[in-house]
């Protein structure tokens, strides 16, 4: 998926949620922190485990999961048991 080798689901780790490498660290805390202000420096310091490419890949997949993607629903007619008179 998009290369993105540091993001892992795992249903006995943080209850399958994207998590970094395995670890019980969630995705969305790290994109939660850096959407909050916090400095990846800080980021880094708080939880020594991480690299920046974990915080990298962190912001790409909540990219990938946003993405717009508009799908056209063709109008239907009603079925003649739908339909009154």
């Amino acid at each position: 998926m998009l290369g993105l080798d540091r993001i892992t689901f795992d249903p006995h780790i943080m209850g399958g949620q994207a998590c970094i490498r395995g670890m019980r660290i969630p995705v969305s805390l790290i994109v939660n922190l850096v959407a909050n202000g916090k400095p990846t420096e800080e980021i880094l310091s708080e939880y020594p485990d991480l690299e920046p490419e974990d915080i990298r890949q962190s912001l790409l997949y909540a990219a990938w999961l946003t993405r717009e993607k508009v799908i056209p629903i063709p109008a239907t007619r009603p079925s003649s048991a739908e339909r009154v008179g």
